[in-house]
């Protein structure tokens, strides 16, 4: 296909979603199935205008994943605005951390057991398929930095956390497989992957986060520099926290999550909170004055810096969904992929949330949305990319592509369908 015939319907998509995504958001329809529908569309199994094969671009496939997830982590980092002590905190860390163990655990059971996949394999399988997507979960994350609902910060921070908490149960399943060094009785897999990387990752990610919003405060206030051009600094920031985790060998995923996390908690001299939204001046001189005011400039740079942000997961969103679609047309549905959807939505997630919440006060219908919306999508596209090319077995690879897109589809169409309805259910409740 052409080029001008690529950038004509792109523009012509991106124009349509602009037009009518007031309208989609008021039907059981998201935006990303229309992208999926359309990346199908223009496959050799609709119009043959795009014919793209996963084997053979997976190292870009894999980067343009990355890149997305990145955006997206660093978006939910600066929704999640509660002090750490606060008790809102305690759901997403333990559905991150003991509920995606447990849903590893679940899915290599399944897979090692039901799908005949050797340990390793089964353990990749549930690496790939276990993290819950921080892209295409919008519309069940906070709306804004000021949302204080408990199912929305958990599914926030749960998605946030866990696209990086995922990352030594992938290591774990290549080592079992041969093709990565586990150390001796998995010392090295434990001090290096497990402990080492997850921590140093976050604390990276905090330091920069913090040292460069403060910088870029301290500049504007004392020194009237460094005002405007908000977008270097979110892709700045990105870029340096997650380069410098991974030249720590640490994981740079959790890195730029932190960065997010610490970027908001910025404040300016007078302590105006990043979070609360401040009135944008018409004029460019009204806008040079607030941004190095020393009550608002902290809250300044974060409305700036949050709206950029916004838009780049969109348009991330968008691509990578049409990719998707369009790689549809070179797997055929397995047999087993009915039940294995079914086990993975219906039975696996809701017990991983179960097991993992135990203890935890919380409403019925709070827990039955959150074993529901265990949204699959971008992060798992970006681990199946990973393995493709990291020394996996041909066959093996192609299964995981096929399992793994299925998954993905699947998410994309019941979630899209069941958001709406779901949540306005749930809105109406709280109000009541």
């Amino acid at each position: 296909m052409s080029f001008a015939i690529w950038i004509f319907i792109v523009g012509a998509l991106l124009i349509a979603v602009a037009l009518f995504g007031t309208v989609l958001k008021r039907l059981p329809l998201s935006t990303s199935m229309v992208y999926l529908a359309v990346g199908l569309a223009l496959s050799p199994e609709g119009w043959g205008l795009v014919s793209l094969d996963p084997f053979h671009h997976s190292v870009l496939l894999e980067r343009a994943a990355e890149i997305a997830v990145l955006i997206s982590l660093f978006a939910a980092g600066m929704k999640l605005s509660l002090p750490f002590s606060d008790k809102h905190w305690h759901l997403p860390m333990r559905l991150a951390l003991t509920s995606m163990v447990i849903t590893v655990v679940l899915i290599a059971l399944i897979g090692f057991f039901a799908l005949g996949l050797s340990l390793g394999a089964a353990v990749l399988l549930g690496a790939i398929l276990a993290p819950t997507d921080p892209v295409l979960a919008s519309d069940v994350q906070l709306e804004n930095a000021t949302d204080r609902d408990r199912l929305r910060f958990s599914l926030t921070g749960e998605g946030g956390l866990n696209d990086g908490t995922a990352f030594p149960f992938v290591m774990l399943g290549l080592g079992l497989m041969g093709v990565y060094d586990l150390g001796a009785f998995g010392w090295r897999w434990i001090a290096v992957d497990l402990i080492w990387a997850g921590g140093a990752g976050l604390l990276i990610g905090a330091l920069l986060g913090t040292a460069i919003g403060k910088l870029v405060v301290y500049l504007r206030i004392e020194h009237q520099e460094a005002v405007g051009l908000d977008e270097f600094l979110v892709l700045g920031l990105i870029g340096i926290s997650y380069g410098a985790a991974l030249l720590a060998h640490a994981y740079g995923f959790l890195a730029v999550f932190a960065a997010g996390l610490a970027l908001q908690r910025v404040r300016g001299q007078n302590g105006t909170a990043p979070q609360q939204p401040i009135h944008t001046p018409a004029t460019k001189d009204e806008q040079r004055e607030l941004a190095t005011d020393p009550e608002h400039a902290g809250a300044y740079m974060m409305q700036g810096v949050r709206g950029f942000n916004e838009q780049l997961e969109r348009i991330a969103e968008f691509a990578i969904v049409l990719v998707v679609g369009a790689m549809l047309a070179s797997i055929s549905l397995p047999h087993e992929s009915a039940w294995f959807i079914a086990f993975l939505f219906l039975l696996v997630r809701p017990l991983a949330v179960w097991l993992g919440l135990l203890g935890v006060p919380i409403r019925k219908d709070e827990r039955l949305l959150l074993s529901w919306f265990g949204i699959r999508g971008i992060g798992s596209i970006y681990y199946l990319m990973f393995v493709m090319n990291h020394g996996v077995n041909r066959e093996l690879a192609e299964y995981l592509l096929v399992l793994t897109l299925t998954v993905v589809t699947a998410s994309i169409v019941l979630h899209g369908i069941s958001v709406t309805p779901l949540m306005n259910a749930y809105a109406g409740r709280n109000k009541r």
